[in-house]
């Protein structure tokens, strides 16, 4: 679960940092969002493997951020 773990971290970091470059109409918020989206799907994928009602339902919150951060770049 240490992989997981690690993407989990990194998953939470880069949608912080998406939330400050939103929020500050940042003219790279679009990079990030992309960015974040990617991790996103790839965390909630890699939590989709695991069986934990934890695991679940962290990837449901991943793949839901992730189409967050796709809608928004497209507003």
């Amino acid at each position: 679960m240490v992989p997981c773990i690690r993407l989990d971290l990194d998953c939470a970091a880069i949608c912080k940092a998406a939330l400050d470059y939103v929020s500050r109409d940042s003219r790279y918020a679009g990079e990030i969002l992309q960015q974040c989206a990617r991790i996103c799907r790839d965390c909630g994928e890699e939590c989709n493997r695991h069986e934990a009602a934890h695991c679940k339902e962290c990837a449901e919150a991943c793949f839901k951020c992730a189409e967050a951060c796709e809608q928004y770049q497209t507003a």
